[in-house]
């Protein structure tokens, strides 16, 4: 009697640590099996003198002005508790710098992208914005075509390009992506979808933002 009473509680026991053994796998799956949740913390290089100018940069390489370095700094403390695989970046210099600040001390991984670089201003570049047409220049509908200057629809299939590179590169990492203001507004279109709006320039992030994005999980 007491024999069985006894096997019986063993075989209990048994059933519970199996049951709590199945719910502890499932939690460890569901904590390190996140390879489906590709993830983007976007930020936008600092202030450069021509940014306070409000003068175009596009492929020039114009370098953080000290108000940029400090608000690298700033973005580099906010960042501190993320977990981050990786840095894509921008190869021009405001935005490596930017990219370099935020990894002091970490030694993430840190890659360039020159499909990251910002769009090609072409002809207005080192002009003020406000001495062109500046939100035409944005403008996804009118879609014009410029002597030098890279077309907006040209530079969007580049971005999305990129960004599809990533998902199949990299799927299952959080990514930290250090580039423009024109890089943001493709990249905000590519995951929520183009408005119809006359000019995106509103999307544009502004210097050390950080916004996230989450790749849906694809066929």
């Amino acid at each position: 009697m007491y024999f069985t009473y006894y096997i019986n509680l063993f075989t209990i026991n048994i059933d519970i640590i199996l049951i709590l053994s199945r719910k502890v796998f499932i939690m460890v799956n569901l904590i390190f099996n996140n390879e489906t949740h590709t993830e983007i913390l976007l930020t936008r290089h600092g202030q450069t003198e021509w940014n306070f100018l409000k003068k175009v940069q596009g492929k020039l390489d114009i370098p953080l002005n000290e108000k940029g370095i400090k608000q690298a700094q700033i973005t580099k403390s906010k960042l501190q508790n993320e977990e981050i695989d990786l840095i894509l970046s921008s190869p021009l210099i405001r935005a490596v710098e930017t990219a370099k600040i935020i990894n002091t001390g970490k030694n993430i991984p840190l890659f360039i992208s020159k499909q990251f670089s910002e769009r090609d201003f072409g002809e207005f570049e080192g002009m003020a914005n406000y001495n062109f047409d500046y939100e035409a220049f944005w403008s996804y509908k009118q879609n014009l075509q410029y002597e030098k200057a890279e077309n907006i629809r040209l530079f969007f299939n580049r971005v999305y390009s990129a960004l599809d590179e990533i998902y199949l590169k990299y799927k299952g990492k959080r990514i930290l992506l250090v580039g423009h203001a024109g890089i943001s507004i493709p990249v905000y279109c590519y995951f929520n979808g183009i408005p119809n709006i006359d000019t995106l320039l509103d999307l544009a992030i502004d210097n050390c933002e950080v916004v996230k994005y989450v790749y849906k999980e694809r066929e």
